[in-house]
């Protein structure tokens, strides 16, 4: 059984730093595409990262420079580095895989056919 489970989330001050981690079971991730995606209160779920089979990132133009992507297919889990937060990064955020023997391209879009349970982070001023 797919299974994906984030961790990390929390409290932050803007500035600061959080890594997110991924952990996948019942499968390997090598050829697969993955994905952050978040998600604030009233708003639509949006994906600000990926990363396929390659290890090539794609990113939200508004991301770039502040979140990275990282993909450990040995251990099976997938992380998220984000620095430099701000209040408005505070959400849900959910890592999401799309299956194949060899992903690319990653969608940015929730295309995505295995998703966690999200792990929330807040920024505050």
């Amino acid at each position: 059984q797919v299974k994906l489970v984030e961790s990390g989330g929390g409290s932050v001050q803007a500035g600061g730093s959080l890594r997110l981690s991924c952990v996948a079971s019942g499968y390997n991730i090598s050829g697969d595409c993955m994905g952050w995606f978040r998600q604030a209160p009233g708003k639509y779920r949006q994906g600000i990262i990926c990363i396929d089979a390659t290890t090539y990132p794609r990113y939200a133009d508004s991301m770039k420079g502040r979140f990275a992507i990282t993909k450990d297919s040995a251990k099976n889990t997938l992380y998220l580095q984000m620095n430099s937060l701000k209040p408005e990064d505070t959400a849900m955020y959910y890592c999401a895989a799309l299956r194949g023997r060899d992903c690319r391209l990653c969608p940015l879009t929730p295309d995505y056919n295995h998703w966690g349970q999200g792990t929330q982070v807040t920024v505050s001023s």
